[in-house]
């Protein structure tokens, strides 16, 4: 299981340097600032979780992330045609949203394993680990963030990672087969999104004067 989650998250990583390039691709931006961007959208989650936790940070002991994560930017900034194919963009976003859901529960296990603030800090550091970089990125590239714009993207997160710490607050000897199945939900939500093309309703508001 732990060699399936270390080449998933190798893939995951990079869909997600590729998709935050790929996502500020009409700022006109440089290659030092592809770079920097690609690289916080694919590992910037992770690290915040990290922080939070006071633990050292994954990609200081395993520099594979931040090198493929680097790799995949140069690849999608002189690639960009390629990439912005409609068939391949969205063959991306459906990897980008498999490895969000991969990030989330991982990142909820690793708060729950630490015993930190519990029930409510696994939720809310698997959101993170899924959607912190991307939010960072936009951030500074001065685009909408996800919050902000009205994409099915975080809602099956946070779903997601509130099933895992109901199964290991209530049924802890079924973990791993719980993992699989909120990950599973988690990317099922996201694919139903991408190919729907589903989106959160907003929130009217009349304008009076």
């Amino acid at each position: 299981m732990e060699q399936i989650n270390f080449w998933v998250g190798i893939i995951a990583t990079m869909a997600f340097a590729v998709t935050g390039v790929l996502a500020i691709a009409d700022r006109g931006v440089d290659l030092f600032g592809v770079l920097v961007l690609g690289v916080i959208t694919a590992i910037g989650g992770g690290t915040i979780r990290d922080i939070i936790l006071a633990t050292p940070v994954f990609w200081s002991e395993n520099q594979i992330y931040v090198w493929l994560a680097l790799s995949a930017s140069v690849l999608t900034f002189f690639s960009e045609s390629f990439f912005t194919q409609p068939q391949i963009y969205r063959w991306m976003l459906y990897i980008d949203g498999f490895g969000a859901a991969l990030f989330a529960i991982q990142g909820a296990n690793k708060a729950w394993s630490m015993d930190f603030g519990l029930p409510v800090a696994p939720i809310i550091l698997g959101v993170i680990t899924a959607i912190g970089g991307g939010l960072i990125r936009d951030l500074l590239a001065g685009r909408k963030t996800l919050i902000m714009s009205h994409e099915l993207y975080a809602i099956p997160v946070m779903l997601g990672c509130c099933a895992y710490v109901l199964v290991l607050n209530f049924i802890p000897q079924y973990a791993i087969e719980g993992s699989v199945l909120c990950m599973l939900g988690i990317f099922g939500l996201r694919a139903a999104a991408i190919y729907w093309n589903l989106r959160v309703p907003k929130i009217l508001i009349t304008k009076t004067r």
